[in-house]
């Protein structure tokens, strides 16, 4: 911890100093109150208006904001991954911020070799798993969410044919992936679940082709990671038309767009895992550990409301099929949701959808009964699960 040690010390400095030079003709409590002023950066990988990721981590930013009446903020928005070194230098540099938060995958490398460049920096990087002295990570993880709209997708289809539009196949799209098609087959093991991909964080048009594509196909359930409503304005369109299309949004409360088509979603709030960062960098107490908080730490929620977490017009046909479990006896779908998410709250070894067995579509035993997957497992997430259709793309 020697380096993060420094970069602590050094921040101190500065801000002594800025202390030292302005106190000059002002009172003590001002020049302290500017002393303790904390400068953090943001990058996203799409426009804030996209209303899915790069929308929850800044509503996430304007949260901490609020709170924290020392932090000033600065955001780079729609930065692909090709060009974050050059972002992340102007944020140290020509910004001087403190702290620079990366929001995207892949920004990881380019986050660990600006950590590397600037010692007496913090860097915060989002979903990634490669940590420096001065470097940290954090995420706010959904597939415990993605499990329980795979149940209420399995429960609601007429076709056995369920939808999944993603962005890229990185591990963290596949895990929530997999995890959705582990509620299918909860709670329907005849249901199968088709992937299309569209190689793009943010491409409504992509999205809603893709989306097109596979309701042509047969399928009556969509889910999606895409950082636009596309898939939830195609769901509601065709429900318009008395053509059902059940949809499940993602990040940002989306049923807005598809009243009639949304049944739930996910929720996450980078909030309070942002409050928690700068509290930890401004007491001096940060260390470059692995934030990796679910269901049980409330930053990932069930919902594509903030009103409920189930729109209540699918609530009557969620209880209409019912499933028997080994540990809760039979019960409605509606009921085993709640129930599952409940015991989410309290913890991964209470229940888990990555509790083994878990095979591939290949046939091989990934997860062995008796245990839950491990986080680094999950982080490295390659393959789809057996009753998934096609191949991860390489």
């Amino acid at each position: 911890m020697k380096a993060t040690r420094k970069a602590l010390a050094v921040l101190a400095f500065f801000l002594l100093a800025a202390t030292l030079v302005t106190a000059g003709g002002k009172g003590e409590e001002e020049a302290e109150a500017q002393a303790k002023t904390i400068k953090a950066g943001f990058i996203y990988v799409g426009p804030v208006g996209d209303y899915g990721w790069s929308h929850a981590h800044d509503v996430g930013r304007k949260y901490v904001v609020d709170r924290l009446d020392w932090l000033e903020t600065v955001y780079v928005e729609s930065v692909p991954e090709g060009d974050a070194a050059r972002i992340i230098d102007r944020l140290v540099v020509e910004e001087n911020c403190d702290v620079v938060f990366t929001t995207s995958f892949g920004y990881m490398d380019d986050t660990v070799a600006a950590g590397a460049k600037h010692p007496d920096q913090l860097f915060m990087h989002c979903s990634g798993f490669k940590n420096a002295e001065n470097v940290g990570t954090y995420f706010a993880e959904l597939y415990q969410m993605y499990y329980l709209n795979g149940m209420m997708a399995a429960a609601l289809t007429k076709s056995n044919k369920i939808g999944y539009v993603g962005a890229f196949p990185t591990p963290e799209v596949v895990r929530h992936i997999d995890a959705y098609a582990l509620g299918v087959k909860a709670v329907n093991p005849d249901a199968r679940v088709h992937v299309r991909w569209i190689f793009s964080w943010y491409d409504p048009a992509k999205a809603r082709e893709a989306a097109e594509a596979l309701v042509a196909d047969g399928v009556d359930c969509l889910a999606f990671t895409e950082d636009s409503p596309a898939v939830i304005e195609v769901g509601q369109e065709h429900a318009e038309k008395g053509e059902m299309v059940y949809t499940f949004s993602h990040y940002s409360p989306m049923e807005a767009f598809g009243p009639d088509s949304a049944v739930s979603g996910q929720l996450v709030d980078w909030g309070i895992m942002y409050e928690k960062i700068l509290e930890d960098i401004y007491n001096g107490t940060w260390s470059n550990e692995d934030l990796w908080w679910l269901a049980k730490e409330k930053a990932a929620l069930l919902g594509g409301s903030l009103e409920h977490e189930v729109n209540p017009k699918f609530v009557d046909d969620l209880k209409g099929v019912s499933v028997s479990t080994p540990d809760l006896g039979r019960l409605n779908v509606y009921e085993l949701v709640m129930k599952r998410y409940e015991q989410m709250k309290q913890g991964r070894d209470v229940f888990d959808p990555f509790a083994g067995p878990v095979s591939d579509n290949k046939g091989a035993v990934r997860i062995p009964a008796g245990r839950i997957g491990t986080k680094a497992e999950l982080l490295s997430i390659d393959y789809y699960v057996d009753n998934i259709v096609g191949d991860v793309p390489k």
